[in-house]
């Protein structure tokens, strides 16, 4: 049996809480590895948490500025060569990623770079697969839920995360990246989608209210939307019917606002319906303009509303920013609007990065402007990048 088939049998086969255990057996007794650690972004997307148990011997490692933060950003393997006494050793790190949702990195530690070169290909694939199961094993474990926190979340933050479907996806037509600030105590910001053979579905939701009271509404809603688009039902239907689940609970004394989008993937024909205030920027050849679409009523603010479907066109090159209202009103410590303006250049200054790089870029301008500012809102962006067929 060969290396590569014995370390995808040993993680299928491992219980979920030792996946970690399993694949450094693997890699210790199959390719010489010296040490082997896993570590998941956390919720901010700010460092990459080691995947252990207390007490924690190893130390976050930053997004931004490690080996292993490099790895995770491009994508792409990335080999270190170790100073010291360790003669030509090497420590490989590799993304840990799943239908382009990135995960983390898994670091292995090998005792030579011919040696690593030799088998690189056979441990991406390994933290691939290694990836799938982390995925799977979330269902029966909270090890690596919980790994993934720098500090506590809120109740309101739990029940956010639980209901997003990830941070970042991609297939041929398309790639998508998305973030949520504070990360930690969110309330009732949300993003969705769901894809098909031929199509693919996106909602950005932007909540109305603070802490459970806002949790609890967009989980109604978001909830009543899947409900809605499972059974087939067409854009407008959909809203409308989230609209009548929300009003029948709240009576119109809470609503949220969503704007929802139904792409084809053969002709990037898009289906819109905008139910309130997030807002869709849209880079296009070097330019940046905001894509304008009839207002609507936001979901449960009124009894039967009757929602109508709009049309555009996406062009392969075409980059699709969403931001809630937490972005283009948070204010400075002077209390000037973050603004349509400061969006517009966020958007062409983060124009080189991939897609599911963009939202956290752009919240850290965001920041920026905010100063010390308490933020009195939360902020979300969502980035498309449209390729096409």
């Amino acid at each position: 049996m060969n290396r590569l088939v014995t370390a995808e049998r040993a993680l299928r086969t491992a219980a979920p809480h030792q996946l970690l255990d399993a694949v450094r057996r693997v890699l210790t007794d199959q390719y010489a590895a010296d040490s082997v650690e896993l570590y998941l972004a956390d919720y901010g997307l700010t460092v990459l948490q080691p995947v252990s148990v207390p007490p924690h011997t190893l130390q976050p490692v930053s997004v931004h500025n490690s080996p292993a933060g490099r790895a995770f950003g491009a994508q792409e393997p990335y080999v270190e060569t170790l100073p010291g006494d360790s003669g030509d050793a090497v420590r490989v790190h590799l993304p840990v990623t799943v239908r382009g949702d990135r995960l983390g990195v898994l670091t292995v530690t090998l005792p030579g770079g011919e040696h690593a070169d030799g088998c690189l290909g056979e441990l991406a694939e390994i933290a691939e697969v290694l990836g799938h199961e982390v995925v799977v094993a979330e269902r029966d474990t909270d090890v690596y839920l919980q790994a993934r926190r720098r500090d506590r979340l809120t109740l309101a933050a739990e029940m956010q995360w639980q209901l997003l479907p990830g941070r970042s996806c991609s297939r041929p037509e398309y790639e998508l990246g998305a973030q949520l600030e504070p990360a930690y105590a969110i309330f009732g910001d949300n993003f969705d989608w769901s894809a098909t053979a031929d199509r693919l579905s996106l909602y950005v939701t932007n909540g109305m209210g603070e802490g459970i009271e806002a949790s609890l509404l967009t989980n109604l809603a978001i909830n009543a939307l899947r409900n809605a688009r499972r059974a087939g039902l067409p854009l407008a239907d959909q809203a409308a019917l989230a609209d009548q689940a929300v009003y029948a609970h709240y009576r119109g004394r809470c609503y949220l606002s969503v704007l929802m989008l139904d792409i084809e993937l053969a002709t990037g024909r898009v289906r819109a319906v905008d139910a309130g205030s997030p807002r869709l920027l849209r880079l296009r050849r070097g330019a940046v303009e905001r894509v304008p679409f009839d207002a609507q009523l936001p979901l449960g603010m009124f009894e039967e509303t009757d929602y109508v479907a709009q049309e555009f066109v996406v062009e392969p090159g075409d980059r699709l920013v969403f931001v809630s209202d937490g972005v283009y009103d948070a204010g400075s410590p002077g209390g000037e609007a973050y603004g349509a303006g400061a969006l517009a250049r966020a958007i062409q200054s983060t124009r080189l990065l991939r897609a599911a790089e963009v939202p956290r870029a752009v919240l850290r301008e965001l920041s920026g402007h905010r100063g010390r500012t308490v933020p009195d809102d939360d902020a979300l962006v969502v980035c498309l990048d449209w390729r096409g067929r």
